[in-house]
Order: C-alpha cells, then structure tokens, then sequence
C-alpha cells in the first residue's frame, strides 16, 4: 500500500503557516506500515490541485488531501475532488442539520456559505469524526487501468485532521492494505549527546536490528525536547508488541544510560516536577538570560503547584544584588550562578534552588563569549555549577538553557554527577 500526501494551501506556499500537518501524517503513516514516497504542497488552484491529485494518484493506491474544506470561496478541495472523480458534488442534509447545530449551540447565527461544507462528491462518505465544521471525506476511486484507489479529505485545522487520521484514516488504510499484525512504538527521550554521538552509540544495534528487521530504530531531532530514538514493533497482537518493545528499551538503556530521561510523551520538566513530587521536595528558580522560560515550562505542567514554589526574573544585575544577594561583581559568572540558586532557595523558601545566567547574545559580556552559560542547582547541602558553551542563535541558547538546567537537576536527584548536560 504506497500513500500521498497533498497539503493544500496557498499560505503554505507563501511561508505564512508552517506545513506540521504533513510531517505529523508522515509519522503516523510509518508507525502504520505504509509507504509514503511524495509529500506535496499545493496552492489553491483548481487545476493545479487537479494536477496534483491526478499524478498522485498515478503514482499511489491512496492520497490523503488536508485543506481547503472550509466555507469560504477559495476552499475547493471537495469541488477538485468531485471533478477528479468524474461526479457531482450532494448536499448531504445531515451534516447540514449538524453544521446548524453546532451555531446554534454557540449562541451564533450561521453564514449560509457554511453550508457547502455539507456538498459530498456522489459515492464518497463522510468521517464519523468531526470535530469542526467540516467533515472530512474517503472518496473511492477508480483509474484508468480499472484499479480501485481512495482520497481522503480532511481540514487543514491540526487537531481535526489528527481525530479523522486517528480514528478514520489509519485504520481504512491499514484495512484496505490487509494488514493483520499490530504495530506499536515506544519513543525514548535523551538529552546530553549529539544525534552523531547517539549514532554512534546504536550503531552496531541498528546493524543488528537492520538484518531482521522487527523491531526498528529512528531517530528523531526535537531541538529543544533533545533527541527520540523511536522503537517500532511489529507482533500478531498488542501482547507480542509490548513484549518486544520491552525487551528493545531495556536492552537500548543498557547502551545509553543516563541519557535517557523520559519515554514517549513526557518531556523533561514533567519528568522534574514528578521527581520532585515523589521526593517530597519544592523548588524554586532565579533566571537571567531565559527571562522567565524555566519558570514558563515548569508551570506548563499539571500540578506543579504541588512542587513549584515561584521565580524571580533577575535579568538587571541590580536585581541580582538587591533580591538574590549576589555579591557585587560579574554577573555571567560561576560565583553569580551559585549565589542566585542560593537566593532563589532562601527567598522563596524552597528545598532546591535553580539559576541560570549567561550570554544569549548578540554581544559578550563580563569577556564571555556568546552562548556561554552558567549553570546552577542548590540541592541540599550540595551546591553545583556547571559551565557550558551552547550552539545556536539567542533564542536557541536561551531554550538550551532551560533543558541543560533541568537535566542537571534531575541527575542530581538521581545521585548521579551532572556532567551530562
């Protein structure tokens, strides 16, 4: 079963929107066991998103088309669609009714142009999953040569296009494909190597893995969310596929040790705020150059309350003497960093203290280069600083930042040394 995938949009064209919906359907395609060759992007054209839709389809059994569902005048991908299939398009009164309702539930009156998202092309169906407004489409079809293929339609709107795929899409392909196994993935999440390094690492485990091919390894760069090695497992049944992904993480953990710091949808300040909780411990930060970001990410997660005691933006040196009690004197420092995670401790009546302070940029400062970074975590009676040097333009330092702390910090509740950041 080979799959394309067509985005529609001339703002994808024109750089305005980033295309995520492509590369989340991308992965989703994989994890299913389906080929996916071609990823298109198209504007909002009727004959060039014929085109397109027509030499996809010369080239795959399935095309998934995302975008240009909506109400207004340049959203045609359902009237491309009907010409594609050599129909025309119905009114189907009950998504009508529906679209009605979901106004009026909102206390607002409809537009009468929102009703040609109920236009279906005759002989398609509509997705039971429907989110918004517009439905979305599996529109069978059949070439030339007599082959039956299918497009499937869904809106642009990331988390209706995530229902309908979910729920709809992936499990037609894959039933379409007669594919019987069950596959799964287990993402582990790493910080403190290169994606060379953690290459490096897994080679000769890739090598191994390649010869017999179930399960498989990816790897996956986040930036700031550091690096996933993706573990795909193929089984008869759910309880196979547990079993080798099982096997595969513990065997992977034995290579990579400390790196890894989560697995599939956590990410680091859920893994620190849960270390905490679990230990019985609040802490609280004094920040510089991230202006905010550590407190913003911690704060991000569900019951930090519970752990987070508060922050204090020292971004003005002045602030660092005044509030923190940082001695007068150069403030991208190992001296500065240590004193602010003490502050931030003692002021806010935490158990741990984190700082950071350094150089994001554009210029040097206290002679430091730019992307220097001082690290600082005051945990019991064991106070650490580390120095490092951090890749990247201002934003990226400052983000790095943030993730290069928290390891720390998550090492040392480990008893582990800090060195991997």
């Amino acid at each position: 079963m080979r799959c394309e995938i067509v985005a529609v949009g001339t703002e994808l064209l024109l750089g305005q929107i980033v295309d995520t919906n492509s590369s989340w359907l991308g992965e989703q395609l994989a994890l299913a066991g389906i080929d996916c060759h071609h990823h298109v992007r198209v504007g909002d054209n009727f004959a060039r998103i014929e085109t397109t839709l027509r030499a996809a389809l010369a080239r795959a059994d399935a095309v998934i088309v995302c975008g240009g569902l909506g109400p207004t005048q340049d959203d045609i991908t359902r009237d491309v669609i009907a010409a594609v299939m050599g129909v025309p398009l119905d009114r189907d009164d009950d998504i009508a009714t529906h679209i009605r309702s979901l106004f009026e539930t909102r206390g607002r009156t409809m537009p009468e142009n929102n009703l040609r998202q109920a236009d279906v092309p005759r002989g398609a169906s509509t997705i039971a999953q429907m989110p918004g407004t517009a439905p979305g489409l599996v529109c069978p079809i059949r070439d030339e040569a007599g082959v039956e293929k299918v497009i499937y339609a869904a809106p642009g709107v990331p988390y209706e296009l995530k229902a309908m795929t979910e729920g709809t899409i992936i499990p037609d392909l894959r039933a379409r494909a007669g594919l019987p196994t069950v596959i799964g993935s287990r993402v582990l999440r790493t910080w403190g190597q290169s994606e060379s390094g953690l290459a490096e690492m897994l080679a000769e485990r890739i090598d191994e893995l390649e010869s017999h091919g179930n399960p498989t390894l990816a790897f996956l760069a986040s930036g700031i969310e550091g690096l996933k090695v993706r573990v795909t497992a193929k089984g008869r049944d759910e309880t196979q596929v547990t079993e080798i992904l099982d096997g595969e993480e513990q065997y992977l953990r034995g290579i990579l040790g400390d790196l890894v710091f989560a697995l599939d949808d956590a990410n680091m300040e859920s893994t620190i705020i849960d270390m905490l909780h679990e230990r019985g411990k609040t802490v609280a930060v004094a920040e510089s150059l991230t202006g905010g970001f550590l407190g913003a990410r911690l704060t991000a997660v569900p019951h930090a309350s519970q752990v987070f005691r508060g922050g204090i933006v020292s971004y003005a040196s002045d602030v660092k003497f005044d509030v923190l009690g940082v001695t007068p004197g150069p403030v991208v420092s190992e001296s500065c960093a240590r004193e602010m995670a003490l502050g931030a401790r003692r002021v806010l009546k935490a158990d741990v203290g984190l700082s950071v302070t350094g150089v994001a940029g554009p210029d040097e400062q206290d002679g430091q280069p730019v992307g220097t970074v001082f690290l600082g975590v005051a945990l019991g009676e064991n106070v650490e600083v580390r120095k490092v040097r951090l890749p990247g333009d201002r934003e990226r330092v400052r983000q790095f930042s943030v993730i290069s702390v928290l390891n720390m910090l998550r090492l040392m509740l480990e008893d582990k040394p800090p060195q991997m950041l």
